[in-house]
């Protein structure tokens, strides 16, 4: 499964980026907002730190400006990969934009219909929101193992984006079930290295360590 970090803080992703575990970035207004900075100037510091992609989404609430809009997003690096929400108006610009070429991320779904619907539209990824489906006590889960089906059945090549990941564990299950990629903030992919037993193993160790009066270096 691929590691794209959920941000628009280029620290945090130049971190992560080191340490070779980021596949892609994605952001989106909320994260610009957060972040402070102009979206083309911190979007294409983003796409100078990451050789995957970077989803920079557009505004727009009609296919026409959603196109203009995604093009002038995809100037600003190759690795650019357009970002609608799944409404009819972003189907029809996400079947415009990919049959140009362009990698297009249809976001904001929250139905296993939603996906059929993307993938037919040639959608690059599809993104169904787990944390906010677990909000309103339904299982985010149950959603990325529906999409995994049918994509499965009719081979589609749209890839399965887990977003609005809360938890390490959403992390784990995603993998479980299939997903291609999983979106996460910083602390949710830090929180995955982390368990108590390997703290209290590192702990007794260096308590063993010691006692025996050596050095390593």
């Amino acid at each position: 499964m691929k590691f794209f970090v959920d941000t628009a803080d280029i620290d945090a992703i130049r971190d992560l980026a080191q340490l070779g575990i980021v596949d892609g970035v994605t952001t989106n207004p909320s994260l610009i907002m957060k972040s402070g900075r102009d979206i083309k100037e911190v979007t294409k510091e983003i796409c100078d730190l990451v050789d995957g992609p970077v989803s920079s989404e557009t505004v727009a609430l009609d296919a026409e400006g959603m196109i203009a809009e995604g093009k002038e997003l995809a100037r600003i690096a190759d690795n650019i990969a357009i970002k609608v929400p799944l409404t009819w108006e972003g189907l029809k610009a996400c079947k415009a934009l990919t049959s140009e070429g362009f990698m297009v991320n249809v976001t904001l779904c929250f139905s296993a219909n939603q996906a059929l619907l993307a993938a037919k539209a040639g959608a690059t990824f599809i993104s169904p929101f787990i944390g906010r489906l677990d909000d309103i006590n339904l299982d985010g889960m149950d959603l990325i193992a529906e999409i995994r089906q049918i994509y499965d059945n009719y081979s589609y090549d749209t890839e399965i984006l887990a977003a609005s990941i809360r938890t390490a564990n959403h992390m784990k299950q995603a993998a479980l079930i299939g997903a291609d990629v999983a979106t996460a903030p910083p602390n949710v992919i830090h929180a995955m290295a982390a368990h108590p037993l390997t703290d209290k193993g590192l702990e007794s160790f260096l308590k063993d360590w010691e006692k025996t009066g050596q050095k390593i270096l």
